[in-house]
């Protein structure tokens, strides 16, 4: 009981499903029937969502992933620093393992700073072959179709008004938003950087992802590599993100007292 309010403790967002998937990852024999008892006995479950009001379109997720560095999906999620002042943050995610390439933080990111991460991005993993979005600015403008052109990478647009077809994407800016930004209070654009990197790597190292039968987007890309599917990513060595370069992350308190000192 004591490591369950642990986990509750370290991960407010997390669900009885998610906190037992931890318990096995770390060798304890656990029922997952008990483990949900336990939760609610302790009053550890989360409060219900108002139900969304969906859009049947009848349409499903165009271009499905089929291999890692196959489709990637970008886009931005807004915040602010205690100050007010605009954050904006660039999520790059790769569709099929679910790894967090990249979340990039700043104030304003035209399409000229969208180029920078996404170079970044392909020097350490490798291009794509299709990088989806919505039709924002950013990503239309011709500097930024330009350069993917050039480098053989092909755009894929969703339609107007159709988050669904960005299902991986909106998946994952959910949980950036519940897990990481709802939770903090930021006081500049360096802090939120390192809090926001953390997390990433936490996200992509430690967090068993339900979709990929409780392993973590690591662990699912490096079964494929293994498996001989599929080349090793250009630079990664297997932990691209580092999160295999030690035990545990920071939490959260302790990021926060390390930027301000």
């Amino acid at each position: 009981m004591k490591k369950i309010r642990q986990l509750a403790r370290e991960n407010p967002r997390y669900g009885y499903r998610r906190a037992w998937a931890l318990l096995r990852r770390e060798g304890l024999v656990v029922n997952r029937k008990k483990v949900q008892r336990l939760w609610r006995q302790e009053g550890l479950g989360l409060p219900k969502r108002r139900p969304r009001r969906k859009v049947r379109s009848g349409l499903s997720v165009p271009l499905s992933a089929t291999h890692p560095r196959h489709v990637w999906t970008y886009d931005f999620v807004q915040d602010a620093t205690a100050d007010g002042r605009q954050l904006k943050m660039l999520t790059l995610i790769d569709e099929f393992t679910r790894e967090a390439i990249a979340i990039h933080v700043d104030r304003r990111m035209p399409a000229a700073a969208v180029i920078a991460v996404l170079a970044s991005a392909i020097a350490l993993w490798g291009p794509p072959k299709f990088l989806r979005s919505d039709n924002g600015p950013e990503f239309i403008a011709k500097l930024l179709r330009d350069w993917l052109a050039s480098r053989g990478i092909q755009t894929h647009y969703i339609d107007p008004g159709s988050p669904w077809q960005n299902a991986f994407g909106e998946s994952f800016n959910d949980k950036l938003r519940t897990e990481c930004l709802n939770l903090e209070t930021f006081y500049s654009v360096e802090e939120a950087r390192v809090v926001i990197e953390a997390w990433r790597r936490h996200y992509n190292g430690k967090r068993p992802h339900s979709s990929l039968g409780y392993r973590t987007p690591e662990e699912f890309r490096t079964g494929w590599e293994q498996a001989g599917s599929l080349p090793p990513a250009l630079g990664s060595l297997g932990s691209p993100s580092g999160a295999g370069r030690r035990k545990g992350t920071l939490r959260s308190d302790r990021i926060h007292e390390l930027v301000r000192s």
